[in-house]
């Protein structure tokens, strides 16, 4: 299942993280970031897996974001290439460090993708064109994960949401957890059992399943309270490091 794993890849946020993209315009304070970036760690090993910790990359502010360059598929680590300019060179970073622990390596040369576009469901990957993912870079992983046996839907993000998982995730094999934003497409409807975040509580839809728990943001009760009905809620707090556009799946690669 998408939300079985065993592996969890994370990298230490870097000093420089106060000059990362923001679409708010905001800058975290470091130290905070810090402690919201061990919570999420600790409630990560709480699920049983295992953590790999990458050191600090102060020429990229946003490298704690692990998810944007990279994505993983069974024992495979795919290295795809960030939207944003600040993040170019990023990703030839992460692909030495990568070929140390995965059993293969493949890279996207060509287009734009980040992995927050890139919603796996099993053996299907659903991807969101986006400012930061154009087609060019979306057909060239699709063609990456074609041959390694998965499928593969290439879709668009709705206007104004920064990531295509900034506004979906997957709650169990039939549900995805959505905002209005996202149900106005009516992408899932036909597919899928669907849960829309309440209003004011768009953050949370941003969740992370992780084996039998699911990850949620902390401040958002009614979110919480919708989905602890069904599900092992555990809950992490990222307020500071959300001024840089964080979210819970970005922080990490599962496999």
């Amino acid at each position: 299942m998408a939300y079985n794993f065993k592996n969890a890849l994370v990298r230490t946020p870097c000093k420089s993280i106060s000059n990362a993209l923001s679409s708010i315009g905001e800058k975290p304070d470091f130290e905070k970031v810090i402690d919201e970036h061990n919570e999420y760690k600790m409630q990560l090993e709480r699920s049983d897996i295992k953590i790999i910790t990458l050191d600090a990359l102060e020429d990229y502010p946003d490298s704690v974001f692990v998810e944007d360059p990279a994505i993983t598929f069974q024992d495979f680590c795919i290295i795809l290439r960030p939207g944003a300019p600040s993040r170019f060179g990023e990703h030839e970073v992460f692909r030495n460090e990568a070929i140390n622990i995965f059993e293969e390596v493949f890279v996207v040369d060509n287009g734009k993708i980040e992995g927050g576009d890139i919603l796996r469901i099993n053996d299907s990957f659903i991807i969101g064109l986006s400012e930061r993912t154009n087609k060019e870079g979306a057909e060239e992983l699709e063609k990456i994960l074609l041959h390694l046996g998965a499928k593969v839907t290439i879709t668009n993000t709705p206007n104004g949401v920064l990531h295509f998982k900034s506004d979906c995730s997957l709650l169990d094999n039939e549900t995805i957890l959505q905002t209005k934003k996202m149900s106005l497409t009516g992408f899932f409807e036909n597919h899928f059992k669907v849960i829309n975040v309440p209003e004011g509580e768009e953050t949370a839809a941003n969740s992370l399943r992780v084996n039998n728990h699911l990850l949620v943001p902390k401040g958002f009760e009614k979110t919480y309270e919708l989905l602890s009905k069904s599900y092992d809620i555990k809950l992490a707090n990222v307020n500071e490091i959300s001024k840089v556009d964080a979210g819970l799946s970005c922080m990490s690669l599962r496999w």
